[in-house]
Parts: structure tokens; C-alpha cells; sequence
């Protein structure tokens, strides 16, 4: 598990990319917003985190697996996990913060991914 990188992970710089190529300006990792969000456009009032489907237990999809060893482990970290996303987002919804999910799964059709960002940073999803 050291390999696995909390900042500036591949799917952040593609959802990066593809933000600053649809015109939008942000800034990273703002460690006063709760659950230090990934992406924050301030003049939009919106945050995005860029999720992994297995870390953050992406409902429904294939990569977000169960190992089959140590569940004893697994199970509580996975389950801290998704409380702990769901406390962050529900402060920052009280805090007037507009909170956008973007999970790894999603990379795959960025033409789609774009259109979703563009709208729902611009309040019409």
C-alpha cells in the first residue's frame, strides 16, 4: 500500500486537464475546506474529489471488489472510509459548498465526464 498516492494521483491530473481545458481556473488541495477536496473551484463554490472506486466503495462497480483475505481489516477500513467522504461532503454542503464526485471509472468516457463537469459546475444537473 505505499505505492498508492493521496495527491496528485492520475485520475486527479486527467479530471485536471480536462477542467482546465473546458476554461475553468482552480486551486488544490485546500487543507481548510473539510476532507481537504482534491479540486476547488472558488468562483464556482464547488469542490471535486477525484475517488478511487475500490478505496472509496464505488456502488455497483467491478473495481470496487472485496479482497477475499484479512475481510477482518478490509470490511472496518472500507466502511470508515465511506462515513468519513459522507462527514466531509455533508460539512461542506452546510458550508455553502457545491460537492462534486468523480470516480476512477468514469476516466473512461471523458467526452461524457466533461459534459457532466461542465453542467454540474455550472448548476444545470
Amino acid at each position: 500500500m505505499r505505492r498508492v498516492h493521496g495527491k496528485n494521483t492520475t485520475p486527479e491530473k486527467i479530471v485536471r486537464s480536462m477542467l482546465h481545458r473546458l476554461g475553468f481556473r482552480f486551486r488544490l488541495h485546500d487543507k481548510n475546506l473539510p476532507g481537504n477536496p482534491d479540486i476547488i473551484l472558488p468562483k464556482h463554490k464547488t469542490t471535486i474529489f477525484v475517488h478511487g472506486c475500490f478505496w472509496h466503495r464505488h456502488s455497483g462497480c467491478p473495481r470496487a471488489s472485496t479482497p477475499a483475505t484479512r475481510q477482518e481489516y478490509w470490511l472496518p477500513k472500507f466502511r470508515r472510509t465511506i462515513e468519513r467522504d459522507a462527514e466531509n461532503q455533508a460539512r461542506l454542503r452546510n458550508a455553502g459548498w457545491n460537492v462534486i464526485v468523480v470516480w476512477e471509472c468514469e476516466l473512461k468516457d471523458r467526452v461524457r465526464l466533461g459534459e457532466k463537469l461542465s453542467m454540474l459546475i455550472h448548476g444545470t444537473l
